[in-house]
């Protein structure tokens, strides 16, 4: 990065690291100075370099700050995949503002209940989406209400709301742009956790004046380069794109924006762009394997060097079989909205030691403790907690939720983990998904990583259901790989030659997909609801 420094580029890093706070809407300015003529962005064939893309965050921070969106306030973007997510996401920043991301899925009671809990003074929405704002208006605070702003159209959608078009807000003059305007200290993200387990809980992310020295460490143990282009699979209101998104944009490199995941425009955008990375859940790499070879191999893939795969699961099958594919390409991570990136598994770590997370990542303490809060022996399950530099301020308005999030300055969000004697970690499941049957402790994980081991099973998630006898027994929810039927004896018989008998699932369900969340994960608790 610092080879391809201009003066001008030069000059604004120093500012960055001489001002005692990490703006991260200081980058765009940076990169702005430094490559102004260079691609920033690119949604549906349209490029916006780094200069144009620095003044319209100016310019959208000026017309927020003008709306009474400012210092300490918040607004809502309920969005897809496009540029306005970055724009205003920097322009929020850039004001002192935070940015609260949300599904564009979001239902009305959803979308009520993050309004209403982030505090926001205002909501950027797509038009197609007015009728859900329009259901949850009655619950709306008038604030939010008086600051309805809409993308992608020129002409305001009929509609019962006041609403303004999102560019309206680009014709306040923009201001110096030597200035920042002062708002670092309370420039913040507010990402609600996926919420699977009940309601979810919003998770700030403030940025301290080592943010980049932190995210620095994690781009040195990979291959991510200045010149690299990075495609932005997953939906930006999840951590996982958002993330990997500012990491590439920290470098300068160019992001390709894809509205919605979908399996072959997937490959014929790397093929377009040339891509070289790219985040992706597991689920993405599974249906990307799932097309036919003949339509893979219409596409040329080569220039893709690192595709990083987390956010949930991945199983060991899945990513051996896709490196089998794609080459050696898969640097799988462990992190979670609340902890920022924790451990990496590089390919050599995947072929090595299938199903580790890897090892911890500079920067990272990583603990591993037991009901007691007492740190566990190497090959020991426990509870993962971690301190470093990019956790979380807390919970917003939650501060009971924070609190038993935390031993001694260590951050957990309920995931079991062990750690072998070369320092890799595995997960073994969340500590609520732990199934206790007849006092025995079975993890869900280990059962799903043997059984995903069956040639004629695709998918598998394991739950706990009530039991009589045993308290809870094991059920095994699987689906079968396209064309196979799956036997229950059989699959138990393949089940008791691997894994101790409390381990071995006592009934099998066949179902054709799994439950997720529009980021992948698995709903436990659907299944756990079905199998009553």
């Amino acid at each position: 990065m610092l080879w391809s420094l201009t003066p001008p580029g030069v000059v604004e890093l120093l500012k960055v690291f001489t001002s005692g706070t990490q703006n991260p809407a200081r980058i765009y300015r940076v990169h702005g100075r430094n490559s102004p003529s260079k691609p920033a962005l690119i949604w549906r064939g349209r490029t916006m370099t780094w200069a144009e893309l620095d003044e319209r965050i100016d310019r959208f921070s000026a017309g927020l700050q003008r709306r009474g969106i400012g210092r300490k306030e918040s607004i809502v973007l309920m969005l897809h995949n496009r540029p306005e997510c970055v724009e205003l996401g920097g322009a929020a920043a850039r004001c002192g503002a935070a940015a609260v991301t949300v599904s564009w899925r979001s239902t009305a009671k959803e979308l009520t209940y993050l309004v209403n809990h982030s505090g926001a003074r205002g909501i950027v929405i797509e038009p197609e989406l007015l009728p859900v704002l329009e259901e949850a208006s009655p619950e709306l605070s008038d604030a939010v209400l008086s600051n309805v702003f809409v993308v992608g159209s020129s002409s305001v959608p009929s509609s019962k709301l006041k609403i303004t078009p999102l560019d309206a807000l680009l014709e306040e003059r923009p201001r110096d742009l030597t200035a920042d305007g002062g708002g670092d200290d309370d420039a913040a993200v507010v990402v609600y956790t996926s919420g699977t387990t009940g309601k979810p809980k919003g998770a700030v992310r403030k940025f301290p004046k080592d943010t980049i020295q932190a995210a620095m460490r994690f781009i040195n143990e990979t291959p991510m380069r200045v010149d690299d282009v990075h495609l932005v699979a997953c939906p930006l209101y999840h951590s996982t794109a958002f993330g990997f998104l500012s990491l590439s944009h920290l470098l300068g490199a160019t992001a390709v924006l894809m509205d919605e995941f979908k399996a072959e425009p997937f490959l014929e955008l790397v093929q377009r762009y040339s891509v070289t990375s790219t985040a992706m859940v597991p689920t993405m790499l599974h249906r990307v394997l799932e097309l036919p070879e003949e339509v893979r191999n219409r596409y040329d893939t080569r220039s893709l060097r690192i595709v990083f795969a987390g956010g949930a699961p991945l199983p060991a099958r899945l990513a051996i079989d896709f490196m089998d594919a794609f080459g050696d390409v898969i640097y799988e991570f462990y992190g979670a909205t609340e902890t920022g990136l924790v451990t990496l598994a590089k390919p050599e770590d995947l072929r090595a030691a299938p199903g580790t997370i890897g090892k911890a990542i500079p920067g990272n303490d990583i603990r591993l403790l037991d009901d007691r809060k007492r740190d566990v022996p190497t090959g020991e399950v426990g509870e993962l907690y971690v301190k470093n530099k990019l956790l979380v301020a807390g919970y917003h308005k939650d501060e009971a939720a924070t609190l038993s999030s935390m031993v001694d300055g260590y951050f957990s969000v309920g995931d079991l983990a062990r750690r072998d004697r070369d320092g890799r970690y595995f997960i073994e499941g969340r500590k609520r998904d732990m199934v206790i049957s007849g006092g025995v402790n079975v993890y869900p994980a280990e059962v799903e990583g043997v059984l995903e081991q069956h040639p004629d099973i695709g998918e598998v998630a394991v739950v706990g259901v009530p039991d009589r006898e045993w308290g809870e027994r094991v059920r095994a929810f699987v689906v079968p790989r396209a064309g196979a039927t799956l036997d229950e004896g059989e699959l138990k018989a393949f089940a008791r030659e691997r894994l101790a008998g409390p381990k071995v699932p006592r009934d099998f369900v066949v179902i054709d997909a799994l439950p997720r969340n529009p980021t992948g994960k698995v709903l436990k608790r659907e299944l756990r609801e079905r199998a009553v």
